[in-house]
């Protein structure tokens, strides 16, 4: 992977991304995608479990999990299955609310 250095230029993002990872829908651009939203997902999940202030170590007891692999998820190594994303939601004592985008 290229290190980019910012100077200051306006891109149009998806050329950015275009010349790094090939067109949407190619091999190495949906690989990339997957590990993005991989990191950003355990980011998020990071974030509201310590807004609720539980450790990686009660989480993982109320899910039934170790240590390791919320952090693993936390760090964007892995991505839970929807079935433990739920379990941590819920044993965080948050919802998921799915939306509508707008145009």
């Amino acid at each position: 992977m290229r290190k980019h250095v910012n100077d200051n230029k306006i891109r149009d993002y998806d050329s950015v991304l275009d010349a790094e990872f090939g067109g949407p829908g190619s091999e190495e651009r949906i690989k990339a995608e997957e590990q993005a939203y991989a990191f950003y997902s355990g980011q998020v999940l990071k974030d509201a479990r310590v807004g609720v202030k539980v450790t990686q170590n009660e989480l993982a007891s109320r899910i039934g999990s170790s240590k390791s692999y919320i952090s693993k998820i936390e760090n964007g190594v892995m991505t839970p299955s929807v079935g433990t994303f739920y379990r941590i939601i819920n044993a965080l004592g948050l919802q998921v609310e799915i939306t509508r985008a707008r145009k």
